[in-house]
């Protein structure tokens, strides 16, 4: 006996979670609820499958095709008009020569199909009509039958004054073909509203059938869920889900678990789901294949689909989360709610109750969202932040996105320039740096692949060959998930706001520069690039004042490939060097605050103990650096910065030096005993690049270990710094902590308040507003000067956070001063 499926359906209110799919290709659990359908068919012998289609019918003739894999014979009826049920079925006519079975393919049941058969048989029905008791009969069609079975009366969707029966149809009926002689073909039709009641008034030989079993008619979310729900309990006989691992927990393969998960059945977790430490997970929940869940996350009585990725400490409770999708840390998907496919929810966002997001949607971080979101953008609307474009590792920067990135600069650019290409040893920036090449020839653009130096090396190679820019890309330092991508301009700076804004502009518009087959740029190596390096970096020092005192030193390379340079140059200074963590290592690309704040205090220590006059710890760029001085001590970030401009205006009298607007008005006054001045600039990298080309600058420091010395090239360099600071120190006949011992105190503190993106500027014109009269600057946000103190208020760029930094006479007082304000930046958010 043939069967036929019904798998046209729109999937209407199960939406977002049917736009990219059909309806019968939802997954339950394991598998979609199609394939559980055929799954039954095949256990109860029917192996010979006619399927009607409607929507996207190509998704499941690809993902079934003949039925051959799985032992069956399918054959595809597609409606090109939606003809109703009953129509649907006249359609196939020509597949249906005797008795059939026909079933829907958006329910979940484990009925006996063979009983309802023989029930069929015996009775001599005409058409047999599959009945479930149901405790709420109000949302199906209620059928009366006598006491021999025969149907006698239909009730589609009845008031509680009209029930009189719990037995509803399950759209599973057994026909016999001449049924579909009483049909015209190409008319729309219905069995419950048309075909059957017209059967009746003949007095044709309908029955009804009451299964046993389990069956659920997937209609709406809350049915979806629990559906799956009922499979991992057990309250529907299906096949095996995947190996029992105990606890009512079944996996797919390859599946990797922290031993300080925690773990509470019935759950499914499909092939490749990686379960990251204290993670927490309640049943009953579905993780589908290859979806990763990050630190501490937790996920309770929730279904995420396949190939997503769940944040560090994110939240999802009760919810559906589609497939692809990225919930970034912290962020919280409350109980009903539904993320769609390949939608992204920022840091500390908040999906409330019951809300629907579309499809390739992305939620602000911090965002509160307390109603669906259908229209909209799709996806990020910029690329470049503060450290460029960043991104989560094959969650926001994939292959794909990496070519069309590359494609998109490279259609900035002239057609036939050079590009140089740079990255760090680990295997992800490795990827991504290969997509990027690919775009790049694409546009017409040279790639010169530097392969694996130091950023100060690439930014440099970049500025004194005939490049026109630069990419480098690496894994951010605080977090090995991520990657960051600089882009360089022909300087080998950061990209200027305006050139940011043009390759967003490309890249969005998808307004890619193709050229024909000649003008495909090429794809070299770059020669002698440490030579290149090394040579120019030697002309910009003294190298017989700084040989004289055979500086002792420790340099921690931290794994990186500063160690590739660096050495090099160390011995031509005639410094003798105890290295530190010289190998490269990609697992230390990227490490927690309280690792850096370890190989800090190691430092020191064997500072202390070789007595040497300098202790060095480069970041995994070679920009920054962080100093120990010759009495052992760790240097913070201001007091290195502050310490280096009194050198420098030593060095260079009547210099300007240049800081960000956020620190301390020490400079000033070092400045001003040193006969030199200041000048603030953005906190930004690309403002200090940009303003180590002003008048008479001879040092740029941001207070946290960047500098730049114009002398050598207008870009940050932890090498360069390293050489310079060594040239102060022996033309100055002087040792490092004597220097910091001549500088002032000063007192500062910072806050960090949380605000929604939507409330900054708020906050910021109210500021402005209620303390126009004692602002002295608004280079970056508003800083309010008070006497002897001020306050600096200054939005976040990439996050839901006003930072207020603040500086007093004393400890407590700057924080009373920062706490004030904090709570002035809340109140100011209503």
């Amino acid at each position: 006996m043939k069967a036929l499926v019904m798998a046209g359906g729109q999937g209407t209110r199960l939406r977002p979670l049917t736009l990219g799919r059909p309806k019968p290709m939802v997954p339950m659990v394991n598998k979609p609820l199609l394939a559980h359908i055929l799954d039954l068919l095949k256990r109860n012998g029917f192996t010979q499958v006619v399927m009607t289609l409607q929507r996207l019918s190509d998704v499941i003739q690809d993902y079934f095709g003949d039925g051959s894999e799985s032992g069956m014979e399918i054959e595809y009826v597609v409606e090109r008009v939606p003809l109703g049920t009953a129509g649907g079925v006249k359609n196939a006519e020509e597949c249906l020569d005797e008795t059939f079975l026909v079933i829907s393919g958006d329910a979940l049941t484990d009925f006996d199909l063979e009983k309802l058969v023989e029930f069929h048989r015996r009775e001599g029905a005409l058409v047999t009509i599959t009945l479930y008791r149901v405790p709420n009969p109000l949302d199906y069609g209620v059928i009366i039958t006598d006491r021999e079975g025969r149907v006698t009366q239909f009730v589609e969707k009845p008031s509680w004054g009209e029930v009189i029966s719990d037995t509803v149809n399950t759209g599973i009926y057994v026909l016999e073909p001449e049924v579909l002689a009483e049909m015209e073909p190409g008319k729309t039709y219905d069995f419950s509203r048309d075909l059957f009641p017209q059967l009746m008034a003949k007095k044709a030989p309908l029955y009804g059938y009451v299964a046993s079993g389990y069956w659920c008619d997937v209609g709406d979310i809350a049915e979806y869920m629990r559906a799956n729900f009922d499979l991992l309990e057990g309250r529907v006989q299906v096949g095996e889900l995947g190996k029992d691992i105990g606890g009512r927990i079944w996996c797919g393969e390859g599946v990797e678990i922290a031993p300080d998960a925690r773990l509470f059945g019935p759950l499914y977790l499909g092939h490749g789901v990686k379960i990251k430490g204290g993670v927490v997970v309640h049943g009953p929940s579905v993780i589908r294949d290859h979806t990763i869940v990050d630190n501490r996350a937790q996920i309770d009585r929730s279904i995420v689909w396949r190939n997503s990725y769940i944040g560090e400490g994110v939240e999802v409770r009760g919810a559906i989360v589609g497939c692809q999708a990225s919930l970034k840390s912290k962020a919280v998907v409350f109980e009903g709610a539904v993320v769609g496919d390949a939608s992204i929810v920022g840091e500390r966002a908040m999906i409330h109750a019951g809300v629907k997001v579309w499809p390739e949607k992305e939620i602000e971080s911090g965002a509160t969202v307390k109603s669906s979101i259908i229209w909209g953008a799709k996806g990020r609307r910029t690329l470049f932040g503060r450290f460029g474009v960043t991104g989560l590792v094959n969650v926001d920067l994939t292959p794909e996105f990496a070519a069309r990135l590359g494609a998109a600069f490279g259609a900035t650019l002239p057609l036939g320039a050079t590009v140089t290409m740079n990255r760090d040893p680990h295997r992800s920036p490795r990827m991504i740096k290969r997509g990027i090449i690919s775009g790049l020839p694409s546009a017409g653009v040279h790639v010169s692949d530097l392969r694996n130096m130091p950023i100060p090396v690439a930014r440099y190679i970049t500025k004194v060959t005939d490049a026109a820019g630069g990419v480098d890309v690496r894994l951010s330092p605080y977090d090995n998930r991520v990657v960051d991508i600089k882009f360089f301009d022909e300087r080998g700076q950061n990209l200027s706001k305006v050139q940011e804004r043009e390759i967003e502009k490309i890249f969005f518009r998808e307004d890619f520069r193709r050229v024909y087959l000649e003008d495909i740029g090429t794809i070299d190596y770059a020669p002698q690039v440490v030579e290149r390096y090394t040579e120019g970096f030697m002309e910009a020092i003294d190298l017989p004042v700084i040989c004289r005192p055979e500086f002792h030193i420790v340099v921690d390379y931290a794994h990186a490939p500063t160690s590739l340079v660096l050495p090099t140059i160390l011995n031509l200074l005639n410094c003798d060097v105890v290295a530190l963590n010289a190998r490269i290592d990609e697992s230390k690309m990227s490490i927690l605050p309280e690792e850096f704040e370890r190989g800090l205090e190691r430092l020191r220590l064997i500072s202390s103990a070789v007595q040497a006059d300098l202790g060095v710890r480069l970041d995994v760029g070679g920009e920054q650096i962080f100093l120990v001085d010759d009495k052992g001590e760790i240097l913070s970030g201001s007091v290195a910065c502050a310490a280096m401009a009194v050198l420098a205006l030593r060095a260079y009298p009547g210099g300007t030096i240049v800081v960000p607007v956020h620190q301390p008005t020490i400079f000033e006054r070092v400045a001003e005993e040193q006969g030199g001045r200041v000048v603030r600039c953005k906190i930004d990298p690309q403002a200090l690049m940009t303003a180590a080309g002003g008048e008479s600058v001879v040092m740029v420091g941001d207070g946290a270990g960047s500098f730049v010395f114009p002398q050598f090239h207008e870009a940050v360099d932890g090498l360069m710094a390293i050489a310079k600071l060594l040239e102060f120190l022996a033309s100055q006949e002087t040792k490092l902590s004597q220097v910091v011992a001549t500088l002032p105190e000063y007192h500062m503190v910072k806050r960090k308040v949380s605000c929604p993106w939507e409330a900054k500027g708020l906050v910021m014109r109210r500021l402005n507003e209620q303390y126009r009269d004692r602002i002295s600057e608004e280079i970056d946000g508003v800083k309010i000067g008070l006497g002897e103190e001020w306050v600096l208020v200054r939005p976040d760029p990439d996050n839901p956070y006003v930072h207020v930094y603040a500086e007093s006479g004393s400890d407590s007082q700057a924080e009373g001063l920062a706490d004030r304000y904090a709570r002035i930046v809340e109140g100011l958010q209503s």
